[in-house]
């Protein structure tokens, strides 16, 4: 027997559809149930297959919402049958079909991974209707309460790459701002590989760290907590600038799952007494500084990403003088990759300057929420990436 595809009518045509294979060798008894699934008056499409081998390829054609199971198969027999059928579709509703001599057959099936289970030759129209509609509505509950699980895992996961991603700064004595945001490129993502951080070193000066390692997804982001805290174990002991770089590269190399991973990122160093910011971008993107006169791209020299080229060494410094009162704003690229509303084009940094320019900058917070907000507006769901905004405001507020 290859298939038999029906349809019931009647009072129950504006119910739910329901998309049974039955999984039968016995031509008779396949005939016996196709006559009860019309009785039910259930909305329904049946297909049958006479093996194990053929319910395969049925189950991957396309979706089924309730599978009518023989327990003895030519191929399959018993608690094997159903464990092959639950391994091939884990979140479709399965029904057993037992003999009458069975009793214990049913229990066993349903232990294995059935919902429910039925005798043959004691089956009623009314009886098949209520399994079948159970079967499939605790099979959608049970997938359900998967995909929350799932979900609380990924929030948990979440929250504990976020403490290794975004530590709370180190800041003693200083009077800077720190004002930073996250966010994973997709809904419900895990957290990916960008990462920052903010340390007031025993020099008195501040120092920051934005930084981008390629891909997504767990590997990314683990290897993005390792740079981070072994940035942050660095400064703390004394380590700066190519010489920072270098260690920060060699963890890289050693942590790296593979050869084709690679990590951006920018150095920066505030002194507020000197009113100059020291920058080593590695592969990375200029910082944006905001003064009274507005917002602008710093000009800085450029240096190798880490792990591109191990031992290079190549990371020249820049630095930049400062106002009395300014913000500096480090960011990764999920920031200006999207694309700039219906034109088309990426955002960029031309159109990133353009959104900052109208939008209020009192307050540093309300600032970043708010640029973030406008780009995704923008963006329109269109390219996906992890973003990360570190903002460091010292001295008046622009725009006071």
């Amino acid at each position: 027997m290859t298939a038999a595809v029906a349809a019931s009518a009647g009072t129950a045509s504006e119910g739910p559809l329901y998309r049974i294979l039955l999984i039968e060798d016995d031509l008779g008894d396949a005939l016996l149930v196709e006559e009860l699934l019309h009785d039910t008056g259930l909305r329904f499409e049946l297909t049958t297959r006479s093996t194990l081998t053929e319910a395969r390829s049925a189950l991957a054609a396309g979706a089924t919402d309730c599978i009518l199971l023989d327990l003895h198969l030519p191929d399959a027999a018993g608690i094997a049958a159903v464990t092959a059928v639950r391994a091939l579709a884990p979140h479709t509703a399965v029904i057993v079909l037992t003999g009458l001599s069975e009793a214990k057959a049913g229990t066993d099936a349903m232990a294995a991974g059935a919902q429910d289970y039925l005798v043959k030759g004691k089956v009623e129209a009314e009886l098949l209707h209520r399994t079948v509609r159970y079967a499939v509505y605790r099979s959608e509950t049970e997938r359900a309460g998967i995909e929350a699980q799932a979900a609380r895992l990924r929030a948990e996961e979440n929250a504990r790459l976020e403490r290794g991603l975004l530590p709370p700064p180190i800041i003693d004595t200083s009077t800077v701002t720190v004002t930073t945001r996250y966010l994973p490129g997709t809904a419900m993502a895990l957290l990916g590989g960008d990462f920052l951080d903010v340390v007031e070193g025993d020099d008195g000066l501040l120092h920051a760290v934005v930084g981008d390692v390629s891909g997504h997804g767990p590997d990314a982001a683990a290897l993005g907590v390792c740079l981070r805290i072994a940035w942050r174990s660095l400064v703390l002991g004394g380590h700066r600038g190519e010489d920072l770089l270098n260690l920060m590269e060699r963890i890289l190399v050693a942590e790296r799952v593979s050869q084709s991973q690679f990590a951006t990122c920018t150095l920066l160093t505030l002194d507020q007494k000197a009113a100059t910011a020291t920058l080593h971008l590695a592969g990375h993107h200029e910082p944006l500084i905001t003064t009274a006169e507005g917002t602008r791209q710093l000009t800085a020299a450029h240096g190798i990403a880490l792990g591109i080229m191990p031992g290079l060494r190549s990371w020249p410094l820049t630095v930049v003088p400062l106002p009395a009162g300014g913000a500096l704003t480090l960011y990764t690229d999920g920031l200006t990759e999207g694309h700039n509303g219906t034109t088309g084009e990426r955002l960029g940094v031309e159109g990133l300057l353009t959104l900052i320019g109208s939008l209020p900058t009192a307050d540093p917070a309300a600032h970043v929420d708010l640029l973030i907000k406008e780009t995704h507006s923008l963006n329109a769901g269109r390219h996906t990436d992890d973003l990360a905004v570190l903002r460091l405001d010292w001295g008046p507020r622009p725009g006071r």
